[in-house]
């Protein structure tokens, strides 16, 4: 029996911290694989996937490591820590089988394409993962602002945002033994309860365009699969 799915086309946020496994920086390739073939799940069940990975696992402009280093130029070395994780993710689909292609928002044409919304939306439609790397191309912008723009650009049904909790709660889950998940609660609801969904540039533009998020955690084995399918799984964030 196919299962029905609730979103047609998506767009992925993946921290780089997402990438590193148990190691202390870089790229743990069990964990790479891991989750790449939980994303090859539902691009073979028919969801069209884009999605923005972050370079934390790298480097990040704001991290302690930059240290007095002008911001403009920590956060290009964290977009091009971005660039070398979405390489990573393509080779890793294509191991798979997957077809998947990558577009920089910096020009890199030896080794990514530079970013073309026509073309990627046409890659989409062919049924191909498309990587975002590099941001929105510009400093002091996050990747999940990079995420929000891409997935208002690619008319994606919905953002969800993989993190290391499976959604958002009352309180730190981690600190507090009682705080709980929401189902589902609205921007508003989210932003006068200081819910830290994401950051507050991708949250406005997200709730401007109507933008759902769902907010999940990759590392739970089928996660991804249950949110395609609308069950109930991480955090739907609504109108």
């Amino acid at each position: 029996m196919t299962q029905q799915i609730k979103y047609k086309r998506v767009l992925l946020k993946l921290s780089g911290e997402s990438l590193m496994g148990s190691d202390p920086f870089g790229i743990n390739h069990d964990t790479i694989v891991q989750t790449v073939g939980e994303i090859a799940e539902v691009v073979k069940m028919g969801v069209q996937v884009g999605i923005v990975v972050g370079g934390g696992n790298i480097f990040r402009g704001v991290s302690a490591q930059a240290g007095s280093m002008d911001r403009a130029t920590a956060d290009y070395m964290g977009m091009m820590a971005t660039v070398m994780n979405a390489l990573a993710l393509k080779d890793a689909f294509e191991t798979l089988g997957i077809k998947a292609r990558v577009q920089s928002a910096l020009s890199m044409q030896q080794i990514a394409e530079t970013y073309a919304r026509p073309k990627a939306i046409q890659y989409l439609e062919e049924g191909k993962v498309v990587i975002f790397a590099a941001g929105t191309g510009n400093p002091f912008f996050t990747t999940d602002t990079a995420a929000a723009l891409r997935g208002a650009e690619m008319n994606c049904d919905v953002m969800l945002k993989a993190t290391n909790v499976d959604g958002v709660y009352t309180a730190d889950p981690k600190k507090d033994s009682s705080a709980t998940r929401y189902e589902t609660i609205t921007f508003d609801e989210a932003l006068n309860k200081n819910l830290k969904v994401m950051d507050a540039t991708a949250f406005a533009l997200c709730r401007e365009r109507k933008l759902n998020i769902v907010v999940f955690g990759i590392a739970k084995e089928g996660s991804l699969k249950r949110v395609i399918t609308g069950e109930d799984e991480g955090t739907l964030v609504h109108c």
